[in-house]
């Protein structure tokens, strides 16, 4: 019987086999054929200290028998409160607002509103949104129309609203970069600047300089231009530090968290803001409220599992075994950088990537489902970007099966492409 499922990012005409995975552990995924697949991509980035952590279950497991769900408009439970207060301890200041949400995607539509009713109710006539290019912020409208234009969302363009876009700062071209944003920031219309910090994700993985965000974010400060950074898969570690502006040395204006805010347990993202964002919105005129919210705003199951992981990175060695991660990385990546067929080697933190040579590319060539089934017969869960393989594995993986990923993507560029 064919499934009733409609899976995302797949074609189902295509008819290519779907795994049935029936439990998970540490950076392993057991299916139903008895298989035991390396997880090196952290189930699309979301999981950090391994599946089904024993804390962050306990958590869940606990908070299940005694508040499952609570409308938060106007009510709060103890594990928001708890959740929030330790992320502004944690963040830096003066990130001091937290406004709860159930998506990456939807941490960036609230972070857009933020920005353009802030200026609304300071009754400024900023609206336009600049955007890096290449970028990608999620699959709702906002999300979609802070991205990139292409195939992911061409069917839905007219729903889209116009941006500014920002060339990317490549290698020998961040100038050009830098001086087009200060062109767009000068004239005074531009409300904010969306950006994910050293990192682009399914844009290619594509890295750019700690100076060059530095600078932009200067950039920005000096035209009143909002700085926004979508840290939803660069942040809790991926990048080597806890966010990646830690690595340029500065503070967004608002900040999008979600993924490996529960360790990737389960759906929660926050957007936390300035103290300026928040008075902007701060009235005894209902109509300048934030008007946003889902009904499973601040789930206090997803809380309480966002609770336990922020324990964890207290408590247990977690800096350590990223710094571990990201020097078996480097080894790894050092090694297929030798490979005939491997080209553009690059490292972020935990985060490897290259291109592999072949006569296609681009993401609907054929070259990255090909890939992709070839890494998934060797057990290795590996999901290309057109011809751009990635390694982004949870920071529990042990040595021989980050050895075992590793030497299938040297395989796979062996064989037939």
């Amino acid at each position: 019987m064919t499934s009733p499922v409609w899976h995302p990012f797949h074609q189902h005409g295509l008819e290519e086999p779907i795994p049935l995975v029936t439990h998970a552990e540490g950076a392993a995924l057991y299916t139903a054929d008895g298989r035991r697949v390396i997880d090196a991509i952290s189930s699309w980035w979301v999981t950090t200290h391994g599946h089904c952590h024993p804390r962050i279950m306990a958590a869940i497991r606990e908070q299940s028998e005694r508040l499952d769900q609570l409308i938060f408009a106007g009510w709060t439970h103890q594990p928001a409160e708890d959740l929030a207060t330790e992320l502004v301890r944690i963040m830096p200041r003066p990130l001091d607002h937290v406004f709860f949400s159930d998506s990456g995607s939807t941490s960036v539509e609230v972070a857009l509103k933020m920005a353009l009713g802030t200026f609304a109710h300071r009754g400024e006539e900023r609206h336009r949104i600049l955007v890096l290019e290449h970028s990608y912020h999620g699959d709702t409208i906002g999300g979609m129309s802070v991205g990139a234009r292409g195939v992911f969302n061409r069917p839905y363009a007219p729903l889209l609203f116009d941006v500014e876009t920002i060339p990317f700062p490549a290698e020998g071209a961040e100038q050009a970069t830098l001086d087009a944003l200060e062109r767009a920031c000068a004239r005074g219309d531009a409300a904010a600047f969306i950006v994910e910090p050293l990192l682009l994700g399914a844009g290619g993985m594509l890295l750019y300089p700690a100076r060059v965000l530095a600078e932009m974010r200067a950039i920005c400060a000096v035209h009143g231009v909002l700085f926004i950074a979508d840290e939803v898969m660069t942040a809790w570690g991926r990048t080597g530090t806890l966010l990646a502006c830690e690595q340029a040395g500065i503070v967004p204006d608002i900040l999008c968290l979600s993924k490996g805010l529960t360790g990737g347990s389960l759906p929660l993202a926050v957007t936390m803001a300035t103290p300026e964002i928040y008075a902007a919105h701060y009235s005894t005129d209902r109509a300048r409220q934030f008007f946003h919210s889902s009904s499973y705003t601040a789930n206090p199951i997803a809380c309480a599992a966002a609770n336990a992981n922020l324990a964890i990175w207290r408590e247990e060695p977690v800096v350590d075994r990223i710094a571990s991660l990201a020097e078996r990385q480097t080894t790894g990546l050092a090694r297929l950088a030798q490979h005939p067929r491997i080209a553009n080697p690059r490292q972020l933190g935990t985060v490897i990537a290259m291109d592999v040579l072949a006569d296609q590319h681009g993401y609907l060539s054929e070259i990255g489902p090909a890939l992709k089934a070839a890494f998934t017969s060797r057990d290795v869960l590996l999901r290309p970007l057109g011809n751009t393989v990635y390694v982004m594995p949870p920071y529990c993986i042990n040595d021989a099966d980050l050895a075992q990923v590793h030497d299938a993507i040297a395989a796979v560029a062996d064989g037939p492409l």
